[in-house]
Formats: C-alpha cells, structure tokens, sequence
C-alpha cells in the first residue's frame, strides 16, 4: 500500500514539472514572438511608415522653426525616404547657413549639424524696391539671419560698396573680399576699435582700386586713409584724431593717405 502511494506521489510530481515546463516553454515561446515582432516593428515598421525626427545642432541665431519648414517643401517623409541630399539643398539656400552636414540615425532619427555665418560689418541694400540692413560674412556674402547686429558695437557700418541690386547669399566682388577679412582680424584683438567708429565708406577709385572714408563717433571729423585696415592704422587714426581735436577745432577732414598726415578745414 505504502509503495502505491509513493508511486502515485512521483507519478504526481512528474506531471506538475510537465505542466511547469510547457508554462515555461509556453511563456518563452511568446516571449520570443513577441521579440521576432518588436523586431520586425523596429527594422521594418518604423522606418517605413513612422515620421522622422529631425534634431539640429549648431543652431545659434537661425530659428529651427524656419529650417523645419525649409524641410517640409520636401514633402512628410518617413526615415526610409528622407533624402539627405535634398535636405543638404534646401538647408544650403539659407543665406545665414555656412555649412551643413545630414546623417540618419537608424530606426527614425536624422541629425543635422549646421554652421552658421558669423557677421563681420553689415550694410544697407536695397532688396525687391526695399532698403534694409544686412550682414556680411568674412568671405563677403550676404545673409541674414533672425539676431540683430545694430546693437553690436563691435560690428561695423560699411556703405560703398557696389552690392544694391545684389541677393542674400550672393558674394560681392572679390576685390572688397581683403577689407572684410582684415575688418575680422581687427574684431579678434582684444580691444573694441570698431566701438568708436560709426561708419566705414568704401570710395571707389579708377583702375578697380578703392579707398576708405572713416567716421568716428563723437566727432564731425572725417578721415580719409587708404584700403589698409589694421590695428597699427586705427592706432595712429586715434592718436591724430586726439592731436586734432585738441589743437584744431575746425577741422572736419583728416587725410593719412600716401603716408603722410593732413588736414581740411571747413
């Protein structure tokens, strides 16, 4: 009687370690259907039919808002149809974009990385029949972007220069190009030289040569100076213009042009 009752409780506790082990292949069997489906869902379902997401980065002044709508003339595009060579294009017509680079990051993210223009003067072109202020970057394009230099001390006025009919993102003429790069070197010095003067006036001259017309602030003196721009001739511009101001009250233009120094009276 003892050994039916020891065979009946084995033969028991076989079947429930049958029913334990069917559960247990049971739930890993889901478990893995489950994962073949996530997976499917991941690799296939997503990048197909989900909506990209598009980050940006290097966004300093530019409204992501307007780049976003840049990409939408593209079209509602999923991952698998985002072309990044159409994004690059349509990015790159931005004025206020120097360079951008695209990379899509799989299952539905694209990363954008953008450089924006610095600007180092800005000026005032006439745009469809409309005056208004623009910037000018160290390789003299024009652009505009959301961020108002007016303000900036350190950003000068350049008028002069032979651009009214021109567009943003359009270059001005290569022989200008030297003013805007020594006009950069000037804003790296430590010292603000742009901050005491208003205006630089570019002045064509004959045989494609040009010179320059400088006003500084807090004075009606004018100083007329050759197409060198640099921190020894704003230097020896400061220390005449103290000189000046000091012994000549009536003196309105001050020439440093051929290397030597003179004056106008009015």
């Amino acid at each position: 009687m003892s050994d039916f009752a020891v065979g009946a409780a084995v033969t028991d506790s076989a079947k429930k370690k049958d029913v334990r082990m069917t559960i247990v292949k049971l739930i890993v069997f889901v478990l893995c259907i489950l994962l073949v489906l996530e997976g499917i869902f991941y690799i296939l379902v997503i990048p197909c039919l989900a909506p990209v997401k598009v980050q940006f980065s290097g966004v300093k002044h530019l409204s992501s808002a307007e780049l976003l709508e840049r990409l939408s003339q593209m079209g509602d595009s999923t991952w698998i149809q985002f072309d990044s060579g159409r994004a690059v294009d349509a990015l790159s017509s931005v004025s206020g974009i120097d360079t951008v680079s695209v990379d899509k990051v799989f299952p539905d993210k694209v990363l954008i990385t953008v450089k924006e223009r610095e600007p180092v003067a800005k000026t005032i072109v006439s745009i469809n029949g409309r005056s208004m202020p623009i910037q000018i970057d160290e390789n003299g394009v024009l652009f505009t972007n959301t961020t108002s230099v007016a303000k900036d001390s350190n950003i000068p006025l350049v008028s002069g220069l032979p651009i009214e009919n021109m567009q943003t993102g359009m270059r001005f003429p290569s022989k200008y190009r030297p003013l805007m790069a020594q006009i950069a070197e000037i804003q790296r010095l430590p010292q603000k030289y742009f901050a005491a003067i208003s205006e630089i006036q570019v002045v064509p001259k004959e045989y494609g040569n040009y010179e320059l017309v400088l006003y500084p602030i807090h004075t009606h003196v004018r100083v007329l100076t050759d197409r060198t721009l640099n921190e020894d001739a704003l230097k020896y511009m400061m220390v005449i213009l103290d000189v000046v101001n000091l012994a000549k009250s009536d003196v309105n233009v001050i020439d440093l042009r051929y290397g030597s120094v003179s004056y106008r009276t009015q």
